[in-house]
């Protein structure tokens, strides 16, 4: 009994000898002991049963924007942040939107007549997909039109496919084209078949990406049946957000600012062509009767005929789509956890909470567990654990529609955002299955795997790291690309930003994202989201509550070098004569030398005396400035709105990233012109970056 007692006084003092001496980036060694003590209160404060409450309330409904159903949303999210004892905001935006589907229709014409199904089938054993309120599939921002027309088949559509047709002699000029889903975002299928002068689009989810060829389709298995419809925008402008107002806050008409608004006619890439999307189901009756010649390699789909490239004079489709567009009532919710001590820095997370279904998986699992995570930190803050610094949980509207809402938000604030955020976290469908990842910024991949270390995996003995690493050293962390609530944080203010969460099986935009889906299939034991919030939480507390804030500098030179290896392999991939971005590597390898001795030297400030509350608060803000070093006024010649020459949007396929933008967009133009001018602005940055690291190294 005695050695029992003595091993146990050992294990607790080893223990207690530990914590007192672990490290954590940002922190003094005064105050990690309290840190750990508010991080464990935290995990323990999670009731993991609220996020199933908060899921089953604000997804029984379809709930598109600028619908009623959306408004309950709204007034649930609103009613609930208030309870939970957070200072809550509503944000309306009058928005250029498509006003619902319209009145669409796709049919054979000849060699006979036959309409095609246009909705997903009622299933006996999904209770939701009988519900009257859903929508038939359809594309916001479609043009309208009523075409009956040849046929022609784009594979996914991409600029690539459309080069390719041409090539081959295939005229498109006044036929419908039929393009399948995935390669890029589905606008750009619109904007190239526009510009080759199609006179209609369809698009459909092909077996081989995501139907029967994949696995088991639902209701049995997780892939697109026969009667599956990916919905989704269309928008296409040079910019993100509202179509009418670039760089400008689409503001109430009814506003005291009034806010100038473009014409949509002055608009480009708002589409003229009508465009829908179909199932396979439905596909497969007009790619079965198709007569022209075979596909090339790559273009055969899962449909069981050989794919052609024409259908022929024999076979005619008529595409009808009759949709209104016009000025649409949208609001972003923001709540705000007023900081202790720092309440004019801001850790902001973030989900978009409009679906084109029910929204179960996407988004509305991100929009429950920061609802759940509302009322941890609001509990933990009436019993007198508040955080340093505010933290702000914004729900956003109209994303779906082109990433509008958040942006409109951004816009709105930008010039406060640039000075007080000090991080944006986005948890768009952040519990949509049991695989936690991320992408991210460079100074946030350190707290957020940190952060991951602390949390238990469900029915496991690992951590999520553990299970996230996979046995490799560090896990992969993913660059922010397009379509979600990033965008404008991050490629247009400078915002350090991540983008991440749970991820799984997913009947992506269809109507079968529902709570019978949700339960089957993305996380029967309901587990994963407070799994998440916690890790989300930690990550968000360490932000807020870190004397000094927790960036990994020299992050940003590692990436970069490789970034740049990438970009000189790509030029001499069309350019052998090209000699290299000679200055922005120079300048790199100089930023790695300070930004490795400020981390340092950070460190090394922490470990010893007591700071100076006013002298960390200059800091702070100086860290903050770091980031907008990439955020060039002059921006990237596809659209001056993305600012950041660090990442952006893919501006051809609209959901992947582009490091380093400004020279991949040459690099995909095959051109040399500008490279020289890229490796000046590039240097400037990255210098410019150098000097407020040495500049903090000064004042440190």
């Amino acid at each position: 009994m005695k050695k029992h007692y003595l091993l146990t006084f050992i294990l607790v003092g080893l223990l207690a000898i530990q914590l007192h001496s672990q490290t954590l980036d940002g922190y003094s060694k005064n105050s990690v002991t309290k840190q750990l003590d508010f991080e464990k209160q935290f995990k323990q404060t999670v009731d993991f049963s609220r996020f199933r409450i908060h899921l089953e309330a604000i997804t029984s409904e379809p709930h598109v924007a600028g619908t009623a159903a959306n408004e309950k949303v709204k007034d649930y999210m609103v009613e609930s942040m208030k309870k939970s004892g957070w200072d809550v905001n509503v944000y309306p935006y009058d928005l250029y939107l498509s006003k619902g589907p319209g009145e669409s229709l796709v049919e054979l014409v000849t060699p006979f007549r036959q309409p095609l199904n246009q909705q997903e089938n009622i299933l006996s054993e999904d209770p939701y997909s009988s519900n009257p309120n859903l929508w038939k599939g359809w594309n916001a921002f479609s043009g309208s039109g009523d075409v009956t027309a040849e046929v022609v088949y784009a594979n996914y559509g991409t600029k690539a496919d459309f080069e390719k047709l041409k090539d081959l002699g295939i005229d498109i000029t006044g036929k419908i084209v039929l393009a399948r889903y995935g390669g890029n975002f589905r606008g750009y299928k619109a904007k190239f078949a526009e510009q080759y002068g199609a006179a209609g689009l369809i698009i459909f989810t092909d077996p081989a990406d995501a139907g029967y060829m994949r696995g088991p389709v639902y209701p049995e298995g997780t892939f697109y049946d026969e009667s599956s419809i990916q919905r989704g925008s269309l928008l296409t402008v040079d910019w993100t957000g509202d179509a009418l107002t670039p760089f400008e806050p689409a503001l109430p008409l009814d506003g005291k600012t009034k806010i100038k608004r473009l014409d949509p006619s002055e608009v480009k890439g708002l589409h003229t062509i009508p465009v829908t999307p179909i199932s396979y189901g439905s596909a497969k009756e007009i790619i079965g009767k198709m007569k022209g010649k075979a596909v090339p390699a790559g273009w055969q789909g899962g449909l069981p005929f050989t794919y052609r490239l024409e259908g022929g004079k024999e076979l005619t489709v008529r595409l009808k789509v009759q949709q209104e567009k016009g000025m649409t009532r949208t609001n972003n919710v923001v709540g705000t956890l007023k900081g202790e001590l720092y309440p004019d820095e801001w850790i902001i997370l973030g989900c978009h909470y409009d679906a084109w279904g029910f929204g179960s998986t996407d988004p509305n699992s991100g929009t429950a567990m920061l609802l759940s995570m509302a009322e941890t930190l609001g509990k933990m803050a009436k019993e007198g654990k508040r955080p340093a610094r505010s933290i702000l949980i914004a729900h956003w509207d109209a994303e779906e529609h082109g990433v509008i809402g958040s942006t409109e938000w951004v816009e709105q604030f930008r010039d406060e955002l640039g000075a007080k955020a000090v991080a944006y976290i986005n948890l768009d469908a952040a519990v949509s299955g049991k695989y936690f990842g991320t992408a991210a910024s460079p100074t946030l991949k350190k707290v957020i795997m940190e952060s991951a270390k602390q949390v238990a995996y469900p029915d496991s003995a690992k951590t999520v790291y553990e299970v996230w690493a996979a046995g490799k050293p560090e896990p992969s962390i993913g660059n922010l690309g397009g379509g979600s609530d990033h965008i404008a944080f991050y490629m247009h203010v400078g915002v350090p930003s991540i983008s991440g969460g749970s991820s799984g099986p997913s009947l992506y935009h269809t109507n079968y994202d529902d709570l019978h889906f949700y339960k089957k299939f993305a996380d029967p034991t309901f587990k994963m989201g407070g799994t998440v919030e916690q890790v989300i939480g930690i990550m968000a507390l360490r932000l807020a509550n870190a004397e000094i804030i927790p960036y990994e500098a020299s992050r940003y030179s590692k990436d970069l070098a490789t970034h740049f290896e990438n970009a000189e392999k790509n030029v001499k991939a069309y350019n052998k004569d090209f000699k290299g971005f000679e200055k922005s590597k120079a300048a790199v390898e100089a930023l790695k030398t300070s930004a490795e001795a400020l981390d340092s030297k950070i460190a090394s400030v922490l470990a010893g005396s007591q700071l100076d509350s006013k002298k960390t608060k200059a800091i702070n803000k100086d860290l903050i400035a770091l980031e907008k070093s990439f955020i060039d006024p002059k921006g990237m010649y596809y659209g001056n709105w993305y600012r950041s020459l660090y990442a952006s949007t893919d501006p051809f396929s609209g959901y992947a990233s582009w490091m380093l933008p400004g020279i991949q967009y040459e690099t995909e133009m095959k051109s040399s012109e500008r490279l020289s001018e890229w490796d000046d602005r590039y240097s400037k940055a990255i210098l410019d970056l150098k000097s407020k690291m040495d500049t903090l190294l000064k004042n440190l």
